[in-house]
């Protein structure tokens, strides 16, 4: 319900921004180019569902392997005690446990087209213990929470963003995005404990305070390294984790004695059945974020902060980045845009290009997750679900700015 009335929100508030500048400015241009947005994001849609079709096709081919070879359940097994009790609706060692633990994972290494894979196949598995086929289970709702909050330790492509546009240290936004994304995956998963009367007992703590032990000893190990070679690392320890995965299924698929190559091709081919069946709601969700921006009703709400906080007699500097806050939840290519289109037009090392980086690197894009993941299994009632994926996005770029004055301000 709360997804229907966002969608609704884009068209009508870009509608009358436009018959406003039209009334008061003249401008006959602006229905023009929202028209021509939708167009170009309804293809848009169209080509990334089209590039996701061969990664769907390689992955959920490999998560078969692993499937039929238990190494996926093993995987559900060994993180079965927190998991449970974060997903009590869901059977210990029941296979979504491992798509789970599995998407999470390749999320926090920053291996976004394999994530996305492993967490269609955890909705598929969810969907098959949901009595209510159009309707999101509390299950459901924590996952893409916890995938909205996108705790990521090692964020490749941000780095990597950050040379190509000259920064002097392209890695010294590391550390901030490491903190802003435990902070709004901390402040999202507590949220949703509380409203799904998950009660936070020494397990989940206990998993927790590990959790924070290796976002510490990450921190603490590429501070160590030269700036030169913290992108190399991450980099190498990101990929040779995900090949070792593969491995591990194709090794525990020889010792079961099965078939790896048609298991890869059975699995392979739903891969093609789900890339066609998520399009419908890339379109719709797309098209609506491409009509907002375009009829610059972001553009004006971003003058309103800052008049505001000018008038109010604040710094003012991270209103900069306030467009690439506010597009994150809606695509992760339009933030890319802003972040870069600060970072050229302010310098890579600017106050506010950093921060631009940082809130980036904070959470995942929301409206993209649930468009895709809840389209993948035909959910048509999201529930709760976009309120505390937003509450997750707000405290990450919350955090984002008061984490980014303490190390650059």
């Amino acid at each position: 319900m709360i997804l229907n009335w966002i969608w609704i929100s884009f068209l009508a508030i870009a509608f009358a921004i436009a018959l406003g500048r039209t009334l008061a400015y003249g401008d006959l241009t602006i229905w023009s180019d929202i028209m021509n947005s939708s167009f170009t994001q309804a293809a848009f849609a169209f080509e990334v569902s089209l590039g996701l079709t061969g990664v769907l096709t390689l992955w959920l081919g490999i998560m078969k392997i692993g499937e039929r070879a238990g190494a996926v359940e093993t995987m559900g097994r060994a993180i079965s005690p927190f998991f449970s009790r974060l997903f009590p609706g869901i059977p210990k060692g029941h296979p979504a446990m491992g798509a789970i633990f599995m998407n999470i994972s390749a999320n926090m290494l920053g291996l976004d087209n394999a994530a996305t894979p492993m967490g269609l196949r955890a909705m598929q598995e969810m969907q098959k213990l949901n009595d209510r086929k159009d309707t999101a289970t509390d299950a459901m709702i924590m996952f893409l929470v916890l995938n909205s909050s996108g705790l990521c330790l090692i964020p490749v492509s941000i780095m990597m963003y950050r040379a190509q546009g000259g920064a002097a240290n392209p890695t010294d936004v590391f550390i901030p995005i490491l903190l802003a994304t435990a902070i709004a995956t901390l402040v999202g998963l507590t949220a949703l404990c509380l409203k799904q009367r998950i009660r936070m007992d020494w397990v989940i703590w206990s998993w927790l305070l590990g959790l924070a032990v290796i976002v510490g000893g990450v921190a603490w190990f590429f501070m160590s390294l030269p700036a030169d070679k913290v992108e190399l690392y991450s980099t190498f320890g990101a990929n040779f984790i995900l090949f070792s995965v593969i491995i591990t299924f194709l090794i525990a698929g020889i010792r079961k004695k099965i078939n790896v190559y048609d298991t890869f091709i059975e699995g392979a081919k739903e891969g093609f059945k789900t890339a066609v069946m998520i399009i419908p709601y890339l379109v719709a969700i797309l098209v609506a974020i491409g009509m907002f921006r375009a009829s610059g009703a972001l553009d004006i709400f971003t003058g309103w902060v800052e008049d505001l906080v000018n008038f109010l007699g604040f710094d003012s500097r991270w209103v900069g980045a306030l467009p690439t806050m506010l597009m994150k939840p809606l695509s992760g290519s339009g933030s890319c845009a802003m972040m870069l289109d600060v970072m050229q037009a302010q310098g890579a090392d600017a106050f506010v290009s950093r921060l631009s980086a940082a809130v980036r690197g904070s959470t995942d894009t929301t409206f993209y997750i649930l468009a895709v993941y809840f389209g993948s299994v035909g959910i048509m009632k999201t529930r709760y679900a976009a309120g505390y994926a937003l509450l997750a996005d707000i405290t990450g770029a919350v955090a984002a700015v008061a984490i980014a004055y303490l190390f650059w301000g």
